[in-house]
């Protein structure tokens, strides 16, 4: 069930930060912010309430919505995503792996 609670607050918090880009022109998108992050912070509680280390929680949901908004603001808002950026997720997204692997023993 953490999984499960992890990858909703990874959603939510994604989802917050693209509204947050919405509502820099249109601020109707505020309330859809303060939904998305409370929830992204519920989730992530409830994660670590069943038992997962915090290092694990925090670093996959840090990286997987650093990797994420990336991708999808580029999707979404024409942002630039270069080749050096996409190596910089790469390196998060093998950092990560590193700290599930280190955790696990």
């Amino acid at each position: 069930m953490a999984w499960v609670f992890l990858l909703s607050a990874i959603v939510s918090e994604v989802g917050a930060t693209l509204a947050l880009r919405m509502a820099v022109e249109k601020p109707r998108w505020y309330p859809a912010v303060a939904v998305g992050y409370i929830a992204a912070f519920v989730l992530l509680s409830l994660t670590l309430a069943e038992g997962m280390a915090l290092g694990v929680a925090y670093g996959i949901w840090v990286a997987a919505g650093v990797a994420l908004t990336a991708c999808l603001s580029r999707f979404f808002f024409k942002e630039p995503l270069t080749l050096l950026m996409a190596a910089g997720i790469a390196l998060v997204i093998g950092g990560v792996l590193l700290i599930e692997l280190g955790a696990a023993h």
